[in-house]
């Protein structure tokens, strides 16, 4: 009884602790196809975005994602970024949201990209770090805040369009403005296979979890994720080659077709003029 108590103490204590390797896994996973159906439920409800034809949101969104690219001034970057959170509170987008999905991992991935040149870009020193006796220069922090900010503004323009606008929408929308078919019908097949990996590998690794007693060790770890990549690398391309088959045998010919027909009305092109003036008055003053 005593031994019993001990193993049985010991199998819980193990489960307290931290987090393994499939749990990880299982709520990336699901924290994924989360962020998809909160995206599709943005996408119809009755925000401004949503509302305009999806050829009008194509190009205003990416006129302005050039504008933030082409600007020169920091000034003008960050009005176009508050205009991009103007049209996320106008299009019901919640600045949360956008704050710990987007904007949270953009600053993240482009401050790392941009710091070397704080210290590596030569000019007027302003900071002089101790014991590494590195030198961050005004011209250095100038560069980085330019990466920062163009990153952070141009991803709201983009997540904004594909938040407030059905993924066949984006498709079709993307077809018309003469984008080649293979490239739509890949992007839009992408898009949907990869929410197939992930329901086979969240299966797959909920399968494993309810047969765990306990945590798994390091090795155990890197071998069941060997295993689960070979395994999802196997199922994707036999899945893809079923899947084209499938298509061919229903007359596929390399053009994707909607039902859903686009017709610009005064509204779409009232917002479209808007949203490229604004575009090109960054550019102009942000010269």
């Amino acid at each position: 009884m005593m031994c019993e108590e001990n193993h049985i103490h010991t199998g819980r204590r193990v489960r307290g602790g931290g987090k393994g390797f499939v749990e990880r896994s299982v709520n990336s996973l699901l924290a994924v196809t989360e962020h998809s159906l909160t995206a599709e439920g943005l996408s119809s409800s009755g925000g401004l975005l949503q509302a305009l034809d999806p050829r009008a949101k194509l190009v205003g969104l990416l006129c302005l994602v050039v504008a933030v690219i082409l600007a020169h001034r920091l000034v003008i970057i960050g009005v176009l970024f508050a205009a991009g959170v103007a049209i996320a509170l106008v299009s019901h987008v919640s600045l949360r949201y956008l704050a710990t999905r987007v904007w949270a991992g953009a600053l993240g991935f482009s401050g790392l990209i941009a710091l070397p040149s704080i210290f590596l870009t030569p000019g007027a020193v302003i900071w002089l770090v101790p014991v590494l006796h590195w030198t961050a220069t005004r011209q250095g922090l100038t560069s980085a805040a330019f990466l920062v900010t163009r990153v952070e503004a141009a991803v709201t323009f983009s997540t904004l369009l594909i938040l407030c606008t059905p993924w066949t929408h984006v498709m079709k929308a993307l077809r018309i403005l003469g984008v080649p078919s293979r490239f739509v019908v890949m992007l839009g097949m992408t898009y949907r296979f990869v929410f197939v990996l992930l329901k086979t590998a969240s299966d797959m690794l909920e399968s494993r979890r309810s047969r765990l007693a306990g945590r798994l060790g390091g090795a155990q770890q890197r071998r069941l994720a060997a295993a689960t990549v070979g395994v999802l690398l196997n199922k994707s391309m036999h899945l893809s080659s079923e899947i084209y088959l499938a298509m061919l045998s229903r007359g596929f010919t390399g053009e994707a077709y909607t039902l859903d027909e686009f017709e610009m009305k005064p509204r779409d092109w009232a917002a479209l003029a808007a949203l490229l003036s604004i575009a090109v008055a960054a550019f102009w003053f942000g010269r």
